[in-house]
Formats: C-alpha cells, structure tokens, sequence
C-alpha cells in the first residue's frame, strides 16, 4: 500500500524565528506583558553579549520593542513582543506545524 507524499517546504519557515534562542525569546515573549534583560538572560539561559545580539536582531525586525526605565540612577531594559512580532510568531507556529505534526 503506497502512502501519499508529503511536501514540507522549508523556505515558508521565518529564519528570523527560527534560531533557536530567538525561538525562546519570542515563546517567553509572547507569554508575558514584559521581561527585563536579566529575566530574558535567566529564561532562556543566555550569555549577556548572545542575547543582546538576538535582541537586537528582533528589535530591528520590528517583533519585540524595549523600553529603558530609569529609577535613580539605574536604568533597566524591559522587552515586549509587538503586534507585528505576535503575528509573525503565529505565523511561524502554522508554518512549523507540518514539520512537527
């Protein structure tokens, strides 16, 4: 009995998304108002310097936005996913599901 093809096309697939700490970031993200830099650092068990790099790469992207709230003389970078980024992120979970399902 011959089973029927499966097309899995990879290229649909968000490459932004997709690496695997930024795949954590925008779960984490997308489950909470916001996170600082340090909560994001423990979530995801990240070095300082790789997530940065990763943040910035959604934050350019358009998918999480930061705000720097300065009490005193201490400044805190809070995250949170954007419209745009809740939306490539559940277009990436439709996508992904073929794969998975």
């Amino acid at each position: 009995m011959a089973s029927e093809p499966i097309y899995l096309d990879y290229r649909k697939l968000d490459n932004l998304i997709h690496s695997r700490i930024r795949l954590a970031l925008m779960s984490v993200l997308t489950r909470v108002d916001d996170l600082s830099f340090n909560e994001l650092k423990k979530s995801v068990n990240a070095t300082d310097g790789n997530l940065s790099t990763h943040l910035s790469r959604l934050e350019e992207a358009g998918y999480i936005q930061v705000e720097k709230i300065t009490e005193g003389n201490k400044t805190e970078s809070r995250y949170s996913v954007t419209e745009k980024g809740l939306t490539a992120f559940a277009r990436y979970i439709m996508d992904i599901e073929p794969f998975i399902g």
